[in-house]
């Protein structure tokens, strides 16, 4: 089926992925240590009428994880909640202002092997918007159509011998993209489009990314 018929970019989509993370119940993670972070799952127009996540590449001069694939995200500042943090953020990289009536729902927390616990907040972005890339933290800012997310051949999940868990990476375009990105992509996918509650604290990030 076309993905302009699946996957319309109107009202009837938002109110179907808000049920499907509804009738979803997010596992949040003790921190232990972790610094606390937050992510905004942003749903966009592809540009064709049919719904898209944006995507970034972080910029080559930052210190840590320079050039890599990312969702808009960051630390959580003192005071803030994951919501707040997730939003703030996404303004702060892409350009992009959005409230918390623009919120959708929430997937399951993330331990990244850098340090992090990553909340990813579910974020309905509306008509007409513009994303502009902050050049001090990215590179460039991409609409992954929902077809792209849900090809057939991803995502791949590989063994090294650094770890008994599976690496989880996904296909876009002619792209890999690995772990924590990968893994929270990956359960958006399932669970707000396929209504389908996996989890994904058990996938395992590439030795690259654990500083």
């Amino acid at each position: 089926m076309p993905d302009v018929i699946r996957h319309p970019y109107n009202d009837a989509l938002r109110a179907r992925l808000g049920d499907n993370l509804a009738a979803f119940e997010h596992r949040p993670m003790q921190v232990n240590g972790h610094k606390r972070a937050a992510v905004a799952l942003t749903i966009v127009d592809c540009g064709q009428g049919t719904g898209a996540l944006v995507l970034t590449r972080r910029s080559p001069r930052l210190n840590g994880h320079a050039g890599q694939w990312a969702i808009p995200g960051g630390r959580i500042d003192e005071g803030e909640t994951p919501e707040q943090g997730a939003l703030r953020e996404l303004h702060e990289e892409v350009g992009l202002k959005l409230d918390e009536s623009a919120i959708i729902g929430r997937l399951d927390d993330y331990a990244s092997r850098s340090g992090y616990m990553i909340t990813p907040i579910v974020v309905w972005a509306g008509p007409g918007v513009e994303l502009v890339a902050n050049p001090d933290e990215v590179a460039s800012v991409h609409r992954v159509s929902f077809a792209e997310l849900d090809r057939p051949n991803s995502p791949e999940f590989v063994y090294i011998p650094e770890s008994d868990r599976p690496v989880v990476r996904l296909l876009v375009h002619e792209q890999k993209i690995h772990a924590p990105t990968a893994a929270m992509v990956y359960q958006f996918r399932e669970v707000a489009l396929k209504r389908n509650p996996i989890r994904v604290d058990h996938l395992e990030q590439p030795v690259w990314a654990w500083k």
